[in-house]
């Protein structure tokens, strides 16, 4: 589409009907000049302007009477000799770049630059010419170069003015000769004067010297060379100036050249026009021109501008007290030209001459001589001295009627000035644009190249100007006027439009009398203006408008284009040239109607714009479409955004319109919707075929959707996106969800096989940091989950609740995968723990004969000297690997904002009575913590117990690990079963046997219903083995949950366990030494003063009385357990190299507690109703274990010498286990009836603290109203439950740490009287009481358990059984 097209859209014109301003002045008449007639008034000025021009004059010369000659009595050739003579070598060459000052200097002689008058003269110039010809030769250029000798300078010219002025002289005259003596004395002065301007003469006083008495010698009687005696070769003369005559020829007429140019006359025609009408275009004519002229305008006629033609009377006075002068300056000028005019002109009217230099400051033809001289060789008498400074007129034109008298008063002047004037700068302007050899102007970084009107131009416009009396803002509106018509018939573009303003705008200046014109004033006062101009240049500015508009409406148009015209310059032009112009006023109406226009197009324009790119990017075939297409069409559409932003960015509203704005209010929904319907479709389409779309397609669809949503809500803010992209897309991630999940397994495993458990440190030559002490595997599989959880997040996902689904069955995925890592690590950490050492394997081999001499020569031998176990590294490694899993766990409970998607779940819940019923899942946690008066199956009268734990199916659910010679084992085991329903399980123990099958000791069972645990407590079971003995369980259950906390707790409360298991088996390896050397088989060694009984003959001497005797010192406490403390130190140098410190420290803290159960297994048996064996210590021994447990407390405390810790911190050094102890030291012996009474009291107080707790309780519990929201005892606040393990307590690490200190907190505040029942189990008075009490305790936990289950039944429906169980509170 043309940028000049002109569309048909409103024309918005706030000029008023052409009645308005309608004057009878003198210019008002509208006439149509013809080309022909605007040549020949052109004509006439231009032929004036050469009449008026100074005459030219030459110089002609008159000689002189001759003379006598006087020859030079001196010889050149005699001179240059004197040079010789000089001995001071550098006087006498010329000093270096001499030759080329001389060259240039000799070169401004002849081109009329010299400044001394003596070189002007012809034949000095020839005379030099001829010797700049020898001396440029490069030959002799070279020779002077390198001598640089005055002599042959001097010679070579002496020659060659010899040779140049002879030519021509007849024999006998010899006058030529005192002529080369005097051009060899200017050569010498030049020479002088070059060394002197160089100030080369002071380094070479005496050759200058030389030279000027060299010239004084040369110039006979001292003469002047610039005197008119020397002219004419010395012969004398004198000059005179005469005037050349007219030659009337065109070609010495340079603005009749020029007018011949413009209107395309020939040359012999316009010779043909002066020839015919010379005689009547004369200076008489032109002064009477300039007589009628001032007499109309005393007489205020409509010849020349009158009073009318103004809206102001003082705008008509000061222009015409600008007349008067100008007239008589223009008379004067006429009067100069031909003086004999002077005669015919009344004396009074003829104005008086002002010398040049009396210019006035008032008159802007003063000076005309002047001006004259200034101008080229085209110049003209009356060109302005300022840029022509035209702002914005029109002219209507009507046919020019029959010319009557008054119309032909004037010989100079048209009867329509105006008019005229306008055809001729009309004419003037389309040559100059289509002249080829005016060369526009140099483009600049801020202004484009322009052609307007050329200077010659502008000298003949100026010219007529004046002659026609055209005032200066006149001429500003019609030169406007004549570029809006060029601009309207497109035949100039819109920079030179702009041009043309800022041509008028500049205000012009005398640069060299450096100031501002008289015209400059009213140029710009638009009230001085006639109101003809005033009218015509709101007429010029009105079109110009319309114009602009219609072309800025159609470029507009064009802005959704890959390459859209630019609006700027269209814009630049109407906000400077148009709007900021006050004669320019618009309607605010007319403006908001043609925005609106604009508007209702430019959205068609983009409804369009949209269609051709749907049709571009979706194929025609339904069948054929893919989400790449509707991919492909929202980058298109974003594409064409964010290029229409950047293209208006720094002036996004053009004429109150947004193109940007426009195209997203109607591109965007068009999209949106569009986009829905063909996603809808081609899911359908794959749908029908049974296939699935490819996820990532569905993820690249999302973010591309999603990006241009945020588009829209930016855009337009209270507008709907036509639909929920993550209600459409869900499914994607749904699927990669079930992907990962099926995949996390097979990732585990792969990581598992390729890992060889040796750390991978970066600087192998360093101490390894903590951090670094895993190996690859746990490093792949949480690099896996965090890919897995990043994938999510970077879809930036803007469904909250769907989000958080997504992380919670992520999170599900992850708890599966750890928990298989760490059932695989554990065991293969099992079974490098459970490997034979050298010595068992040997006596795996060996017969029970062997094996019992083998122990006879140990005990005989007193071996006692243990060797620590060699744990291999890749097996501390694996440890270590839970613990990094534990961090990086609880980094990413942190990262994935586990309690935040948490709430969000909980804030979308439906109510209660709307949530559908699903199967429930229930996991019940089974503590497998000890048993006791186990069946004996080894020949040395104990076992050697482990449990396994398995369904009513006979499928194995869990085992423990072996205790060996014991037959009351504690194990503090802990294992998960999942169920729907009721299970029994069935728990058997067996003792592990090196050779052959393992020995059944005994079997129970235990079934595990919901239903008996509706109030979430845990419970503990003392169950009787069908052989003797019984096994203690501790159960509790919890509901499993689709929740992020409860799947991220799972997979904490996993690794813990998985790690705690690995520590026991850890310490397990260090227990039987432990127990060795914390027995009383060593408290009896040591009150037996040295005496060392093996272990085989104790057997024999149990009965034998022991020696009594002083009792053991401190030394001997503490020597008794040196090997201990070497034994630990051996094997805590094998683990630091390998453990980082945190695990040092867990592994340390698992053997306190070790050490701890066992000092408590000295000293009271474990709890139960039946009596025990076990006889209690006497003091001696009682403070021989306290001094153990002193010093274990302080070595594994490990205090240096600077008072700071390096071992296990004091705060899990004194459990609740430690104070126990101590408090058992205070009633250890007190009498039995002082016990049962300390007992009775502790139990009553116990008793009232509960009740006060379960007032409170009471008095804060729910309403029915509540409903589901708490469930059995799980909703009671503050009720003292030890389910300091569950799940959603251990789903980060600060949960786990906050569950700890509140569980040692309550065992510090809530003292019972276990350890009193433990020490009366070692009282046979006391067998009564221990039953009873075992009886109360039941009773009060039965009753316990009955409350709470009425309570959570009453909170669940208002006092009715509900048949399902209800959820645990978190």
């Amino acid at each position: 589409m043309s940028n000049r097209s002109r569309g048909n859209s409103r024309r918005f014109n706030n000029l008023q009907q052409d009645d308005r301003l309608q004057r009878q002045g003198s210019y008002t008449r509208k006439r149509v000049i013809t080309p022909q007639d605007a040549y020949l008034y052109a004509l006439r000025v231009a032929y004036l302007s050469y009449l008026l021009q100074p005459r030219q004059k030459r110089v002609q010369h008159v000689a002189a009477p001759p003379r006598a000659i006087h020859r030079s009595t001196t010889s050149v050739t005699d001179l240059v000799k004197d040079f010789s003579l000089i001995r001071d070598s550098k006087s006498t060459r010329f000093p270096h770049g001499f030759m080329t000052e001389l060259d240039k200097r000799i070169t401004g002689v002849l081109m009329g630059q010299e400044k001394m008058p003596e070189y002007s003269e012809a034949l000095v110039k020839r005379t030099f010419a001829v010797f700049l010809n020898e001396f440029k030769a490069p030959q002799f250029r070279k020779s002077m170069e390198k001598d640089r000798r005055v002599e042959d300078l001097l010679l070579i010219f002496f020659s060659n003015a010899t040779k140049e002025l002879k030519k021509g002289k007849p024999p006998g005259d010899d006058s030529w000769k005192l002529m080369v003596d005097r051009h060899v004395a200017l050569f010498i002065r030049l020479v002088s004067s070059t060394l002197k301007d160089h100030d080369w003469a002071r380094d070479r006083p005496e050759l200058s010297s030389r030279l000027q008495t060299m010239e004084k010698k040369l110039l006979v009687h001292d003469q002047d060379l610039t005197a008119e005696t020397q002219w004419n070769g010395g012969a004398g003369g004198s000059t005179i100036e005469v005037e050349v005559p007219r030659s009337y020829e065109v070609k010495d007429m340079p603005l009749v050249l020029i007018v011949s140019r413009i209107f395309g006359v020939s040359y012999s025609q316009v010779q043909s026009d002066i020839n015919s009408n010379k005689a009547v275009w004369t200076e008489k004519a032109a002064l009477q021109d300039l007589k009628t002229y001032q007499t109309n305008l005393s007489l205020n006629t409509k010849k020349t501008l009158n009073s009318e033609d103004f809206d102001l009377e003082d705008a008509y006075e000061a222009w015409k007290k600008s007349e008067v002068p100008d007239l008589s300056q223009m008379v004067l000028a006429i009067v100069q030209s031909n003086p004999e005019l002077a005669k015919s002109t009344p004396g009074g009217s003829m104005p008086q001459f002002k010398p040049h230099g009396a210019t006035s400051d008032s008159s802007g033809y003063s000076d005309t001589s002047r001006k004259m001289s200034d101008q080229s060789d085209i110049g003209s008498s009356y060109v302005i001295d300022q840029p022509v400074d035209m702002s914005a007129l029109n002219l209507r034109d009507e046919p020019l009627h029959g010319s009557g008298d008054d119309e032909s008063s004037y010989v100079f002047i048209p009867p329509e000035p105006r008019a005229f004037y306008r055809a001729v700068l009309k004419e003037a302007l389309t040559y100059d644009l289509h002249d080829q050899e005016h060369q526009p102007t140099e483009a600049t970084s801020e202004t484009p190249s322009i052609k307007l009107l050329s200077k010659q131009s502008v000298e003949l416009l100026n010219e007529i100007a004046l002659r026609w009396r055209i005032p200066h803002f006149s001429r500003l509106v019609l030169f406007l006027d004549v570029i809006k018509e060029k601009y309207l018939e497109q035949e100039i573009n819109l920079d030179t439009l702009d041009a043309a303003f800022n041509y008028v705008k500049e205000p012009p200046t005398d640069k060299k009398a450096n100031r501002m014109s008289i015209t400059t004033a009213s140029l710009f006062d638009r009230t001085k203006w006639t109101v003809a101009d005033y009218a015509l240049n709101q007429h010029v500015l009105s079109s110009l408008h319309d114009a602009l508009l219609r072309e800025l409406f159609e470029l507009i148009l064009l802005c959704y284009e890959t390459k859209a015209p630019p609006l700027g310059p269209i814009m630049y032009v109407l906000n400077n040239h148009i709007y900021d112009d006050p004669l320019f006023s618009q309607p605010p109406e007319d403006l908001d109607q043609f925005s609106e226009q604009l508007r209702v197009a430019l959205r068609q324009r983009a409804k369009e714009v949209y269609q051709e790119i749907l049709a571009k990017q979706i194929p025609d075939t339904k069948e054929e479409w893919e989400f790449y297409h509707v991919i492909q069409l929202g980058k298109a559409v974003v594409k064409l955004a964010e290029r229409i932003q950047k293209r208006y960015r720094k002036n996004p509203e053009i004429m109150g319109v947004n193109p940007l704005m426009v195209l997203v209010e109607e591109v965007l929904p068009s999209y949106a919707a569009n986009a829905r319907d063909l996603v809808a479709r081609i899911m359908d389409v794959a749908r029908d075929k049974g296939e699935d779309i490819p996820i990532q397609d569905g993820f690249d669809l999302y973010k591309e959707l999603v990006e241009i949503r945020r588009i829209h809500a930016d855009a337009l803010p209270g507008r709907q996106f036509a639909f929920h992209i993550e209600g459409l897309l869900q499914d994607f991630v749904w699927r990669w969800i079930e992907m990962t999940d099926a995949s996390l397994i097979g990732w585990v495993e792969n990581a598992l096989k390729q890992d060889t458990f040796v750390v991978a440190s970066e600087h192998p030559n360093q101490i390894t940091m903590d951090d670094e002490r895993h190996s690859v595997s746990v490093v792949d599989i949480f690099r896996s989950f965090n890919q897995s959880i990043e994938q999510i997040v970077q879809l930036n996902w803007d469904d909250d609740f769907q989000y958080a689904k997504f992380m919670t069955a992520l999170s599900k995925s992850i708890g599966i995968g750890l928990a298989r890592y760490c059932e695989l690590v554990e065991q293969k950490f099992t079974k490098e723990m459970d490997r034979m050492t050298p010595e068992q394997e040997a006596a795996a081999v060996q017969t029970r004969q062997e094996k019992w001499m083998r122990l006879a020569k140990d005990a005989w031998a007193n071996k006692e000297k243990v060797e620590p176990f060699q744990f291999l590294p890749e097996s501390l490694v694996k440890l270590n690997n839970i613990e990094y899993a534990t961090l990086q766990l609880d980094k990413l409970e942190h990262e994935v904002n586990v309690d935040a998607c948490a709430e969000v779940i909980q804030k979308h819940a439906p109510p209660p009575t709307h949530r559908v019923r699903k199967p429930d899942n229930y996991v019940f946690t089974i503590k497998i913590i000890e048993a006791e008066d186990l069946k004996a199956c080894d020949i040395n009268g104990l076992s050697d117990p482990y449990v396994v734990l398995g369904d009513e199916y006979q499928k194995r659910l869990a085992k423990t690990r072996v205790i060996y010679g014991n037959l009351n084992p504690r194990w503090d085991e802990t294992i998960d079963i999942t169920t729907q329903g009721p299970l029994n399980i069935i728990a058997t123990i067996w003792d592990w046997d090196t050779l052959g099958d393992h020995d059944c000791v005994g079997r129970t069972s235990l079934k595990l219903d919901p239903s008996h645990f509706r109030d979430f407590m845990p419970r503990e079971y003392w169950l009787d083995l069908d052989t003797q003995g019984r096994l203690l369980l501790r159960v509790s259950m919890e509901g499993e949950r689709d929740d992020i906390q409860f799947y991220f707790g799972k997979a904490f409360r996993t690794l813990k366990r998985t790690e705690r298991d690995m520590t026991r088996k850890i310490t397990d390896k260090l227990s039987a030494y432990i127990h060795h050397c914390l027995s009383r088989r060593a408290l009896r060694s040591m009150l037996s003063r040295g005496i060392t009984m093996s272990s085989v003959s104790s057997y024999f001497q149990r009965n034998r009385p022991q020696s009594v005797a002083q009792g053991p010192t401190q030394q001997d406490v503490t020597n008794a357990l040196e090997p201990l403390f070497n034994y630990f130190n051996d094997n805590f140098a094998i683990m630091k190299q390998t453990l980082t410190d945190s695990a040092m420290v867990m592994v340390m803290t698992r053997l306190w507690k070790e050490v701890l159960t066992t000092i408590e297994s000295l000293l009271v048996p474990p709890l139960s109703d039946k009596l025990s064996q076990q006889r209690p210590l006497t003091q001696q021994e009682l403070d021989i274990v306290f001094k153990w447990l002193q010093l274990l407390f302080d070595f594994f405390h490990a205090v240096d010498e600077n008072g700071v810790s390096c071992g296990i911190p004091i705060d899990i050094l004194k459990s609740p286990k430690y104070h126990e102890l101590q408090n058992l030291n205070f009633f250890y012996f007190e009498t039995t009836e002082n016990l049962i009474r300390t007992s009775e009291t502790m139990a009553s107080a116990t008793a009232v603290r509960q009740q006060a707790e379960q007032a409170r309780l009471n008095r804060l519990s729910a309403p029915a109203a509540m409903g589901h929201q708490f469930g059995g005892a799980a909703g009671l606040l503050g009720q003292p439950t030890r389910r300091t393990k569950t799940v959603m307590l251990s789903r980060n690490l600060g949960t786990m740490k906050k569950a700890k200190e509140e569980k040692r907190k309550e065992a510090q505040a809530d003292p019972n009287d276990d350890i009193i029942l433990r020490i009366l189990r070692m009282r046979p008075e006391a067998e009564r009481y221990l039953k009873d009490r075992s009886r109360q305790k039941e009773r009060l936990a039965a009753a316990a358990a009955a409350e709470m289950i009425v309570r959570q039944s009453l909170n669940a429906g208002g006092g009715r059984m509900t048949s399902t169980l209800p959820k645990p509170h978190r």
